[in-house]
């Protein structure tokens, strides 16, 4: 493990391990961001969900419907729209996942 040094000014050192309720600063650091990535994930996963009950399908299933034509204009600006916010939602929580893991 690589580590590295960082200054904190004292109101976020005490803020963190009040917050976290932990002394040691990287089990504090650690647990915020944990419950940060938690937070994130669900309100991502309620953004996703709406797409999927408006279209009434998964991400996956919605591209391969836009592609074969059964989605009608799969080309408005408002598919489109949709089509990017959703991916982008379902990668940043994929990120999120991925970052919660590293602090197991």
């Amino acid at each position: 493990m690589i580590t590295k040094s960082v200054s904190l000014s004292n109101p976020i050192y005490e803020i963190l391990q009040q917050t976290a309720g932990v002394s040691n600063i990287n089990d504090a650091l650690s647990k915020i961001l944990k419950d940060f990535f938690q937070l994130k994930i669900r309100a991502l996963q309620e953004k996703i969900s709406v797409y999927e009950k408006k279209y009434g399908m998964s991400f996956a299933d919605f591209e391969e419907s836009c592609k074969n034509g059964e989605i009608e204009n799969p080309y408005s600006y408002e598919i489109e729209k949709d089509g990017w916010e959703w991916e982008t939602d379902i990668v940043e929580m994929q990120d999120l996942m991925e970052y919660e893991q590293w602090l197991s």
